[in-house]
């Protein structure tokens, strides 16, 4: 039985990773698809890459909209979070199934309709356009995750805190967001990661200025190139790095 479930484990982590591996290993082919047989190694893809100014700017598109509208619906999330843990309203538990709603729904109905709204009022397809879009669809995470992260220790500590001559914004900065920062972190950098890769909204929202999954999606029409395997394993190389950083520093003290 060990074995047994030594196999189902590692045959997991190879139905999860394999793509990845295939997708570094070819992203150093020398010739001019990514398909075997492997020929290479090459580092002339990646120089490509990191010379063409369309994808560069493109990747810092990318990297505004993402961490600009994380802490938008971030900052939001939280202080919805916050008011109906903490206050007792009429209808609440309707006003947090209608601020989870739109999980569940599909990102080309929230574009569609998002395009025809800024449509109407006369507002033009832009990053902009884009960041609000990924705020739509990031914030009702943001609030699912702080919501679920506040418990009765906090209200207790926020009590404690009035008691002593704290204001509310006090007891929010000093007390609650500090308490909450591994939930914060998390709600923060899940939206940074979901916004990074989204692609239908920032399509439809975007016009001159795109973002990098739309670029790639560009580059993908000409066909195959190992030049997108490469931008690929940028992305997933950066992406591991930054775990890895936060797991060395934030999430470790948070345990601690």
């Amino acid at each position: 039985m060990r074995i047994l479930g030594w196999v189902y484990l590692a045959a997991i982590f190879a139905f999860i990773f394999l793509p990845v591996v295939i997708l570094v290993l070819y992203s150093f082919q020398d010739s001019r698809l990514p398909v075997p047989p492997f020929d290479g190694p090459s580092l002339k893809w990646y120089a490509q890459v990191l010379g063409d100014r369309s994808l560069m700017e493109a990747l810092r598109n990318s990297l505004f909209v993402a961490l600009t509208s994380s802490a938008i619906a971030l900052a939001l999330g939280f202080l919805a979070a916050q008011g109906l843990s903490r206050v007792a309203l009429p209808g609440s538990m309707l006003m947090r199934g209608v601020l989870i709603a739109p999980m569940t729904v599909s990102y080309l109905i929230i574009a569609l309709g998002l395009l025809s709204v800024f449509n109407n009022i006369g507002i033009r397809p832009s990053l902009w356009t884009a960041g609000l879009g990924h705020v739509v669809i990031n914030l009702p995470l943001c609030f699912a995750i702080l919501f679920a992260a506040m418990g009765d220790h906090q209200k207790n500590a926020e009590r404690a805190a009035r008691d002593l001559g704290a204001s509310d914004w006090q007891v929010l900065c000093l007390v609650t967001a500090p308490m909450l920062t591994p939930a914060l972190l998390a709600a923060y950098f899940l939206s940074v990661t979901f916004s990074w890769d989204e692609f239908i909204i920032a399509f439809l929202l975007t016009r001159f200025d795109v973002t990098l999954p739309v670029e790639i999606w560009s580059m993908l029409r000409s066909g195959l190139s190992p030049a997108t395997n490469a931008i690929g394993s940028l992305v997933f190389l950066v992406s591991i790095a930054l775990l890895i950083a936060l797991e060395l520093t934030v999430f470790r003290k948070a345990k601690k």
